[in-house]
């Protein structure tokens, strides 16, 4: 296959591609929940599952441009937003688990909860900050606040993320297992440098 064939069928098929792959982690929790297979304590499962699937999608959010800056791959951009709202998806589906399972739905006793404990006012707090970014990722948005608006709230992925990965520390914190977050901070950390790397040197440039 050409180049340029080559380019416009992955133009034409990332889209698609991605979605799929990224519903596939939620159509195996259902599968595993609705066949008991969650093991021993399905909510904590479920709880853990949901926020590992969040943090993951936050990570592939912030990949998404070195790797296309890197592979000089253009189509690449075309999923960043797909990857942000499944972020926000699994995000919900982790608070829903934590508050039906954990909680009850009893709002009261969630709102002393995010009060009472660090880990959970952080996550909360990410949570919230991806709520706004959720609601303003569509093109009416965009016109709406301006492009330079825009671009400056989305910045706030950053934290989200950086918030995210706080959240999960503290909770592994408790079982002093830090291996997985070790590694999410590594991740997180090359992403990140990257973008300061680029940034300082387009100001020296």
């Amino acid at each position: 296959m050409s180049a340029p064939l080559r380019a416009l069928w992955l133009h034409a098929s990332i889209k698609p591609l991605v979605f799929v792959l990224m519903l596939l982690p939620f159509c195996w929790l259902l599968y595993t929940a609705l066949t008991n297979q969650l093991g021993a304590n399905p909510a904590e499962a479920l709880i853990r599952a949901s926020g590992d699937w969040t943090l993951r999608a936050l990570c592939l959010v912030l990949a998404v441009t070195p790797l296309r800056v890197i592979t000089a791959t253009p189509a690449l951009a075309r999923v960043r937003r797909m990857l942000g709202l499944f972020a926000y998806f699994y995000g919900v589906l982790h608070l829903l688990s934590y508050s039906g399972f954990d909680m009850g739905f009893e709002l009261a006793d969630i709102a002393k909860d995010i009060a009472k404990r660090p880990f959970i006012l952080v996550g909360f707090s990410a949570f919230v900050l991806l709520t706004l970014l959720a609601a303003t990722s569509f093109n009416r948005a965009i016109r709406w606040l301006g492009g330079k608006r825009w671009q400056g709230l989305h910045r706030l992925v950053y934290v989200v993320a950086g918030l995210a990965l706080l959240h999960f520390f503290w909770m592994r914190a408790a079982k002093n297992n830090f291996a997985e977050v070790l590694v999410y901070a590594a991740v997180l950390t090359l992403l990140l440098g990257w973008r300061l790397a680029r940034f300082f040197k387009r100001i020296r440039g």
